[in-house]
C-alpha cells in the first residue's frame, strides 16, 4: 500500500470525525444564537407515538383473541390512556430539546447546542463543508418547513442537522453558509462572531437577514418519470422478485401446503422495497449548475434538493446493467466526503439514476470539464464500450482469460493528464474517473494464482462511498510502475490544486484578500460569478439543457 502525502487534506475523509471538523468547544464567545422553528416538536414528538403503536400492533398480534379482549370494558380505556401518556411524554421530551437547541452562524463555522441530560457543544468549520442539503420530509413540507444538513469531511456522524426552519430561512441559510465556504464577505464591517444577532429567546417566525442571495442556477438534465419506472422494473431486483413468486407457488403446489411459501415473504418484501425506493428517491430528478456547484433536486415522499461545492467530488463512476443495455441507459453515482456513511450511499450519492449516454457524458462534465485529453469524447465512448487497447487504454494481458474468461478484455486504466480512467465487466459494465488530486492512496493486490500468472490488480482509495477504483489483472510489471507514476501525479496535482474557498480561484473578495477597492459584495449591486467549473458549452460532452442529447463524436463507437 503507497500514502500520497498531502492527498488527504481537506476533501478526505478520516475514518472518524476529526476535532478540527465537528467537535466539542466552548463556545461562550459566540453570539447571535437561534432556536429552530416552534413546530418543530410536533415534528419529531410523532415518531415517538407511532414506534409505540407499532411495537404493540405486533405484540397484539400474536394473539388475536386477547386484542378482542382490549376492545371491552376498563381495559380498552387504560390503553388508550397509555397510548396518550406515552405521546405527551414523547411530545414534552421533543418540546424540552427544542427549548435548549440552538445554533449560530459565524464567518468561520456553524455553532450548534443540544442536549437535556448531557449537552454538547459542536461546530462545523466552513472551510471543510462538503454538502449542504435542504431536505422536506412529508409532515414538514406540509407545513413549510425543512432541515438543513451540512455535511463535513469528518466520516461518520460529523453532520450537522438544523431541523427544522422555515423553508425560505433554510434556502437563505444555505446560500450564506455556501458563500461564506466560498471565501466571500459579508457586506459591512467583519463580524467578530456571530452575523445574526437575534435574541436568544427569539423564535425562528421571521427568517434571519442574510446578505446573500441565492445563487443562479442553470438546468443541465431531467429525469422523466417514465425512465426512471421502466429503468426500475428493468433492474436485476424484478427478475429476482419474479422467481421468487413462481418458487413460492410451485412450493405450495408440491407440498399441498400453502403456508410453505410464506418462506419467500421476508425476500419478496426486500424485493418490494427496493423498487419503491429506488422510484421514490429518483422521482422527480433534475440537476443545475450554479457558482455553489452542483445542485440536485429528487424525491417523492422526501423531498431533498443538495448542493456539492466545485471540487468536493472526490470520484465519479458510470455503470450498466445487462437489462440496461438495450435503451443505453446508465446510472452516474459519486463520492463525496460525508456521503459515504450508512444508508445515505444509496440515496445521496447519485448524480444521475437513469442516464442516456448524452447525459451520462454531461453528468461527467459537471464533475470533470476538462479530461486532459485532445479527443475526450473518443475516451469516454472507448470507456464505456470499447475492449482491449481502444482508446489509448492499457488492457490486461491475454493470460489474464485463465482467471477472468469473461470480462478479460474489458479490464482496463488510461492516465489522462487530469485523471484516471479505468473501466471493467463486460455484463455489468462500469468505468470509474478519478481526479489526481483526489487520490488519497494506492496499493497493488496479487493473490496465489496471480502470482504464478505474473498478474497483479492495481487499487485507489478516495474517500468512502460507491466508487472504489480497481483495474483487475494488469501485467505485474505495468501495475507496479503505474503505482509509482500515479503517486508523483497525485503529489503534483495536489500542490496545483485550487483553494478550499473556491471564489478565490476567480478573484473574488475574501476574508483573507480582501478587494482593494470594495470590500463587501452586496448580494444586490455585485451578483456573483457565472459557474468557473467549465465552459459554458462543453466542447465534448453534450448541450446541457433540460433533455440533452448524446454527442455526435464517436456516436458509432
Amino acid at each position: 500500500m503507497t500514502s500520497v502525502p498531502g492527498t488527504p487534506s481537506a476533501p478526505g475523509t478520516p475514518s472518524t470525525p476529526s476535532a478540527s471538523d465537528v467537535e466539542s468547544v466552548s463556545d461562550e464567545d459566540v453570539t447571535g444564537w437561534r432556536r429552530m422553528h416552534p413546530v418543530t416538536p410536533a415534528l419529531k414528538g410523532w415518531k415517538v407515538l407511532v414506534a409505540v403503536l407499532a411495537i404493540g400492533w405486533f405484540q397484539v398480534g400474536e394473539n388475536i383473541e386477547q386484542a378482542i379482549d382490549l376492545l371491552h370494558g376498563t381495559a380498552f380505556l387504560a390503553l388508550i390512556g397509555g397510548i396518550l401518556l406515552i405521546g405527551l411524554i414523547g411530545f414534552g421530551y421533543s418540546a424540552v430539546a427544542w427549548r435548549v437547541t440552538r445554533f449560530a452562524v459565524t464567518d468561520e463555522a456553524v455553532h450548534l447546542r443540544t442536549g437535556i441530560l448531557f449537552r454538547q457543544q459542536r461546530q462545523a468549520r466552513l472551510d471543510r463543508l462538503q454538502a449542504v442539503d435542504v431536505v422536506q420530509p412529508l409532515l414538514a413540507r406540509l407545513v413549510g418547513l425543512a432541515e438543513l444538513k451540512l455535511e463535513v469531511a469528518g466520516g461518520s456522524g460529523s453532520a450537522v442537522s438544523l431541523a427544522f426552519l422555515r423553508e425560505a430561512e433554510a434556502e437563505a441559510l444555505r446560500a450564506e453558509l455556501l458563500a461564506l465556504a466560498a471565501g466571500l464577505q459579508r457586506p459591512g464591517p467583519r463580524p467578530g462572531a456571530a452575523a445574526v444577532a437575534t435574541p436568544v429567546d427569539a423564535t425562528a417566525t421571521q427568517p434571519a437577514p442574510v446578505p446573500f442571495e441565492v445563487a443562479p442556477e442553470r438546468q443541465v438534465y431531467e429525469l422523466p418519470m417514465g425512465r426512471l419506472v421502466s429503468a426500475t422494473l428493468r433492474s436485476g431486483a424484478v427478475p429476482m422478485m419474479l422467481l421468487l413468486i413462481a418458487g413460492a407457488i410451485t412450493l405450495a403446489i408440491v407440498s399441498r401446503d400453502i403456508s410453505a411459501a410464506f418462506v419467500l415473504l421476508a425476500p419478496l418484501f426486500a424485493g418490494v422495497t427496493f423498487v419503491w425506493s429506488r422510484i421514490n428517491q429518483g422521482a422527480n430528478f433534475r440537476a443545475a449548475i450554479s457558482p455553489d456547484g452542483i445542485r440536485l433536486r429528487h424525491g417523492l415522499t422526501e423531498s431533498r434538493a443538495q448542493t456539492v461545492p466545485p471540487g468536493r467530488v472526490q470520484a465519479i463512476r458510470l455503470r450498466q446493467g445487462p437489462l440496461w443495455r438495450g435503451p443505453d441507459w446508465w446510472r452516474v453515482e459519486i463520492n463525496v466526503a460525508g456521503y459515504g456513511q450508512g444508508d445515505q450511499q444509496q440515496r445521496d450519492t447519485v448524480l444521475h439514476p437513469v442516464a442516456t449516454r448524452g447525459e451520462a457524458m454531461t453528468a461527467l462534465w459537471l464533475v470533470l470539464p476538462d479530461l486532459g485529453v485532445q479527443d475526450p469524447a473518443a475516451l469516454v465512448e472507448a470507456a464505456l464500450t470499447g475492449m482491449d487497447d481502444d482508446g489509448g487504454f492499457t488492457p490486461a494481458p491475454r493470460r489474464a482469460r485463465w482467471v477472468d474468461p469473461v470480462g478479460w478484455r474489458r479490464h482496463g486504466v488510461r492516465v489522462t493528464e487530469r485523471a484516471l480512467v479505468t473501466r471493467s465487466g463486460r455484463i455489468w459494465r462500469s468505468v470509474d474517473v478519478v481526479p489526481h488530486e483526489r487520490t488519497q492512496s494506492l496499493g497493488l493486490a496479487q493473490g496465489p494464482v496471480q502470482r504464478r500468472l505474473g498478474l497483479a490488480s492495481f487499487v485507489l482509495h478516495t474517500t468512502p462511498g460507491p466508487v472504489s477504483p480497481r483495474v483487475h489483472h494488469l501485467d505485474a510489471g505495468v501495475a507496479g510502475a503505474l503505482l509509482d507514476e500515479q503517486a508523483e501525479r497525485a503529489r503534483s496535482a495536489r500542490a496545483s490544486a485550487t483553494p478550499e474557498q473556491w471564489m478565490r480561484a476567480v478573484g473574488a473578495p475574501t476574508l483573507d484578500a480582501p478587494d482593494p477597492v470594495a470590500t463587501t459584495v452586496p448580494a444586490t449591486d455585485a451578483p456573483r460569478p457565472e459557474p468557473t467549473t467549465g465552459p459554458t458549452t462543453p466542447e465534448w460532452a453534450s448541450e446541457p439543457t433540460a433533455h440533452p442529447t448524446p454527442p455526435t463524436a464517436g456516436a458509432g463507437a
